[in-house]
């Protein structure tokens, strides 16, 4: 099989026999691929300190079922600034992990390639904030098909008009008042603000007040969660990091 070359975001590594390394790649044409790096822990001359996570590369790659073969990289960037900031850290891994864990092997998804890299390059310039962190999620979720239906009621089905009471309910869904009696509620503004963060593909163009964050924030987690078979490494870092 002849290589390809191809942009890609590293999501995760893992050291592999005495010198070898094992890179998770997003890439934008093959979707998210695992790839064999022979001697990437021993050999500088061929991988630098390219393989590390959330690095933005032009990889040559031969793509195979099961484990690809890595022959070499060019790195666009490694978002230097990020790295220098703790909570840039925790929200820029917690972003490539979780894309690792939602995206199927294989899979180009080129919306959420170019919603990752976007993500990344905001963290670089100092947008390490929860309302683009909530941005991120509202958006990854609609990509993937996993979209919150806001305006109907999971439970009977009803449609909820803009000035409707809404409850959050199980697994980042939402009710009526009368299906969700017991859930947490969900006001008009933040329903509107969950609204404009689909409408709009710009970060930073999107602040939720404390009060919305306190109700946005458990529904994607729920709403996540449901696609989860175990936690995320990263949340526990980020949760160290909130005030």
């Amino acid at each position: 099989m002849h290589p390809i070359r191809c942009e890609a975001v590293v999501l995760a590594t893992m050291d592999y026999r005495e010198s070898d390394r094992i890179v998770t790649l997003f890439t934008l044409c093959h979707g998210k691929v695992r790839g064999l790096a022979r001697g990437a822990r021993k050999s500088m001359r061929r991988f630098g300190g390219a393989l590390e996570p959330f690095a933005r590369l032009n990889v040559e790659l031969v793509v195979r079922e099961g484990l690809s073969s890595l022959r070499g990289v060019d790195i666009v960037t490694v978002f230097p600034r990020i790295r220098q900031d703790l909570a840039a850290i925790g929200h820029g891994g917690y972003a490539v992990e979780l894309v690792d864990r939602l995206l199927p092997d294989g899979a180009p998804v080129p919306r959420l390639f170019r919603l990752l890299v976007s993500y990344l390059e905001h963290l670089d310039q100092g947008g390490a904030t929860p309302s683009d962190r909530r941005f991120f999620e509202a958006n990854l979720l609609n990509i993937l098909g996993y979209r919150i239906a806001l305006d109907t009621c999971a439970g009977c089905g009803v449609d909820l008009p803009a000035d409707s009471a809404r409850r959050a309910g199980a697994g980042g869904t939402v009710l009526c008042a009368g299906c969700g009696r017991y859930g947490a509620p969900l006001s008009a503004e933040t329903v509107r603000l969950l609204h404009r963060c689909l409408g709009t593909g710009r970060f930073g163009a999107v602040a939720f007040s404390p009060e919305a964050l306190g109700e946005a924030g458990p529904l994607l987690d729920g709403a996540i969660g449901t696609h989860l078979a175990r936690p995320l490494n990263s949340l526990a870092f980020l949760r160290q990091l909130a005030p």
